[in-house]
């Protein structure tokens, strides 16, 4: 389901404890995993110009895009079995039980973004980078979400995807039968990380103007 039931409450209280009794840490930390930890994918949206477009036609105008973005991304989320975990400013995150789930949706977005923006003005117009990563993740209550593998996707997403890009982790990439002539291999750095990536080939019926 990808979800927890156990809130950052109790998540708080175990890590207190745990602070409290460092001698403990392994059976505390096996309670937490118990409890929030879950093989997921996870794909982080960025869309691209936030600075740009604010400082240009003001933050309400950005606000609007970043609910029609909203609007747009989370039914396809849904519909490919994915749950929106939450949104930051002009971030989305979602989960996602498998990796092909997590790019399909991409695609779609994508492709919903273009579809939009063929009858939005160039100011209206959206894009996004997007980063997915696949691992163990501690899913906290209904709206948060840790890991490596998140961390991972964040960098991609936010720091390294440029807008249309579609951009894998090097554990995400090995959850999919991945057709040689759809990905790109990249060596990337970021913040003093040296990361391999996959950048998935966009079909051209994405388009970007």
């Amino acid at each position: 389901m990808l979800e927890s039931t156990q809130t950052r409450a109790e998540l708080n209280r175990l890590l207190q404890e745990r602070n409290e009794y460092p001698e403990r840490s392994p059976d505390i930390d096996a309670q937490i995993q118990a409890l929030f930890e879950q093989d997921c994918a996870i794909l982080v949206l960025d869309m691209s110009g936030f600075s740009r477009l604010t400082i240009r036609h003001g933050i309400i105008h950005f606000l609007a895009m970043v609910h029609r973005m909203n609007a747009i991304a989370t039914p396809l989320v849904q519909h490919h079995s994915g749950r929106v975990v939450k949104q930051e400013a002009d971030n989305l995150f979602a989960v996602f039980p498998t990796v092909q789930a997590a790019i399909d949706s991409a695609v779609d977005i994508l492709k919903g973004f273009a579809a939009v923006n063929t009858g939005l003005p160039e100011e209206q117009d959206l894009y996004a980078g997007m980063g997915i990563g696949y691992g163990k993740t501690l899913l906290v209550g209904e709206n948060d979400l840790f890991g490596s593998e998140m961390n991972l996707a964040c960098k991609l997403g936010e720091d390294l995807a440029r807008r249309g890009e579609v951009l894998l982790t090097e554990a995400a990439f090995k959850q999919i039968e991945a057709i040689p002539d759809q990905w790109e291999r990249l060596n990337l750095s970021v913040s003093s990380l040296e990361l391999i990536a996959y950048k998935l080939k966009v079909p051209a019926a994405v388009g970007l103007r």
